[in-house]
């Protein structure tokens, strides 16, 4: 077996893909019902929650209080060569970010920030030592 990638379900493929697009500086392929994007070492895919519920049959409980199903309940985490680097990239695109970067007793830096959706994103660095 063979992990090849992640999928996000959401209301607004063009919206997401675009999203990542720009925070990997990657081109989304694909249309308003899915799209991918090829990063190193991952495939993410970006699935039209309507789509996914004609076609193959899936079902979203929904969250209490906000009518939205599925949305912001993934952590996404990549590994990053520099933190402060990617963080000032993502500063530079005016994403609103939940932690600035900061070093973890467990041999990290990282940060963290939320997709359109809600999804949290963080980029970690390994620190040596």
């Amino acid at each position: 077996m063979q992990f090849i990638g992640l999928a996000l379900i959401t209301d607004d493929v063009p919206r997401l893909a675009a999203f990542y697009g720009s925070v990997f500086g990657v081109t989304p392929e694909g249309d308003s019902v899915h799209a991918t994007l090829a990063l190193p070492g991952l495939g993410l895919a970006i699935y039209s929650r309507e789509a996914s519920i004609r076609d193959m049959k899936f079902t979203y409980p929904e969250r209490a209080g906000t009518g939205a199903a599925n949305a912001g309940h993934a952590t996404l985490m990549f590994s990053v060569e520099s933190a402060d680097a990617e963080f000032a990239k993502i500063k530079r695109l005016n994403l609103p970010v939940m932690t600035e970067p900061t070093d973890y007793p467990w041999g990290t830096r990282a940060f963290h920030f939320r997709d359109p959706d809600g999804n949290i994103v963080g980029f970690a660095e390994r620190r040596k030592g």
